[in-house]
């Protein structure tokens, strides 16, 4: 199933905001975003989810696209496009609003993430700052090997 992805960068005075997962989704640091709806562009469905999860105001005119994620997420038998978009400017005091996924919220310099950054933002930042528009994740030889091992498994050849 290919899913429409969004995230936001948020940036202020060289800091990032980010959400902190509930140990049940992962209890990881992650960026603001979500699903575009079928009804939605995608910095409208960013707009949304920036006010849903982080009660703050940005305007979709102030978003700019700076990557695009081609994602597989194996457990789930899932893929995702996820567009980036990077601004700086907002309205209102960022809070966790979805307190049932998220506990707080923080600003981090974004030279010095701490360890607890999801693994896939983490690569998207880093292709950023490699000036890389477009990326995948994970590996293409884990995402091959991963379904080698399915279809083995389909054909009885391996016992998972």
């Amino acid at each position: 199933m290919l899913i429409f992805a969004v995230r936001l960068i948020l940036e202020d005075q060289g800091r990032l905001l980010f959400l902190r997962q509930r140990k049940r989704n992962g209890g990881r640091y992650t960026l603001i975003g979500g699903n575009v709806e079928e009804t939605e562009f995608a910095r409208e469905a960013l707009a949304r989810e920036a006010e849903e999860e982080a009660a703050i105001h940005v305007s979709p005119e102030d978003m700019t696209l700076v990557h695009v994620l081609h994602r597989h997420k194996l457990a789930k038998n899932q893929t995702l496009l996820v567009l980036y978009f990077k601004a700086s400017r907002f309205r209102g005091e960022p809070a966790s609003r979805e307190l049932h996924k998220f506990t707080d919220v923080s600003w981090f310099q974004a030279d010095s993430l701490p360890e607890e950054v999801s693994k896939p933002t983490r690569h998207v930042l880093e292709q950023i700052l490699k000036g890389e528009i477009y990326s995948e994740f994970p590996a293409r030889s884990k995402v091959l090997a991963f379904w080698e091992q399915i279809g083995q498994k389909w054909t009885g050849l391996t016992d998972f």
